[in-house]
């Protein structure tokens, strides 16, 4: 009659097989900051500089390149974290929008 009720067949299970978090599936999103007439240079960079926890330079190198090029992509993130970088930005009045990452 083949198997008893006490045994069970199980699936084989591919051990090559790679799961991948959601994380790494999603492409995640780019937490982006414009340029705008009424900032101050050393304001944004302050302000870079608190909410990413970055050193000087780094926050210097951004800033310049939301001045020269109008604009900079701040960091990749989930989509909750972009948004939490995003109202951060905004809470200190910066113009920062996010975008959706195409890999």
């Amino acid at each position: 009659m083949g198997q008893s009720a006490t045994e069970v067949a199980l699936p084989e299970v591919d051990k090559d097989a790679e799961t991948k978090s959601r994380e790494e599936l999603d492409p995640g999103y780019l937490v982006v900051c414009w340029n705008d007439p009424v900032n101050l240079m050393s304001y944004v960079t302050l302000v870079f500089q608190k909410v990413f926890g970055w050193p000087r330079q780094k926050a210097e190198r951004h800033m310049l390149e939301v001045h020269e090029k109008g604009k900079s992509v701040l960091v990749r993130e989930t989509l909750e974290r972009a948004e939490f970088y995003v109202h951060q930005l905004q809470h200190y009045r910066l113009q920062a929008t996010l975008e959706r990452a195409e890999d």
